[in-house]
């Protein structure tokens, strides 16, 4: 089996769901595979169904990314894989339970794999990316970054920092030949709604996207350039005017005094 001209992609939390899909729309564009997730034996299954459908290579990595060994393991695969072009930092959990009811020690577990484990790979991965002078780094968000009060707080917090982090990426990464996309899914059908504690079949389905078209809709925005996708906003001037506005303050969020409307305050005694 010939190595792909396209490079290889790792997609993380690629056993089902999301991940899944990447997997196999990445190979049916011509990619190799390193899929990492906790199943081994869901992996496994799918390197094979992805191998005999598209004839790439499909090589299955069993790890963790809360346990810290594991992680470091799939650090040093990034960081040494010279055929790795794109990684998918997908894997994540979420929480629907609000503040007054959610377990802190869940909510830090969370926090280590959709933050820690995210910000650890694109880390071990953009310095060999930008050595090579290309590369592609996907970091799955969510519309909770810029809505958190759509769900959990902590959840919410987690993904605001994904979006952010992208956004710094790109400023940052943009002149060294790499591709940031940060993916701000809606509610989708996935097992991710009966873990964070929701059924998906409790939300309203006009809603819930299917993860298939969620995918597609998310490679057809990094084909179109896009930083930020979100695959089921109808209107994008509406997040170019969010955007906009973001710029717009920025030259005026330091300055050596306070905005005039605070020095008009009486000053305590």
């Amino acid at each position: 089996m010939s190595l792909s001209p396209l490079g290889t992609a790792l997609v993380t939390g690629a056993s089902s769901g999301i991940g899944a899909v990447y997997a196999d729309r990445l190979a049916t564009r011509g990619h190799d595979l390193i899929l990492v997730a906790r199943n081994r034996a869901k992996l496994a299954d799918l390197a094979s169904r992805i191998t005999d459908r598209t004839g790439r290579s499909v090589e299955v990595v069993s790890a963790d990314l809360g346990d810290k060994a594991d992680l470091r393991a799939v650090e040093r695969l990034l960081a040494t894989d010279a055929s790795l072009s794109i990684l998918v930092n997908n894997a994540g959990v979420g929480a629907t339970a609000p503040l007054l009811s959610a377990d802190v020690d869940a909510m830090e577990r969370m926090i280590d794999l959709d933050v820690t484990a995210l910000m650890r790979l694109t880390y071990a991965a953009a310095p060999a990316f930008a050595a090579r002078g290309r590369g592609t780094i996907v970091n799955i968000a969510s519309i909770v970054a810029i809505g958190p009060e759509i769900l959990n707080g902590a959840y919410g917090g987690a993904k605001a920092f994904v979006l952010a982090f992208s956004q710094s990426l790109h400023h940052e990464l943009a002149g060294k030949g790499l591709r940031v996309q940060a993916v701000l899914p809606g509610a989708t059908a996935t097992d991710f709604w009966n873990i964070a504690g929701t059924p998906v079949e409790h939300l309203p389905g006009e809603i819930v996207m299917r993860a298939t078209d969620m995918v597609d809709a998310a490679l057809a925005g990094l084909d179109a350039g896009e930083l930020v996708t979100i695959p089921a906003l109808p209107d994008a001037a509406q997040w170019a005017a969010y955007e906009t506005a973001r710029q717009a303050m920025l030259p005026n969020l330091s300055h050596a005094e306070p905005a005039a409307r605070y020095r008009a305050l009486p000053r305590a005694a």
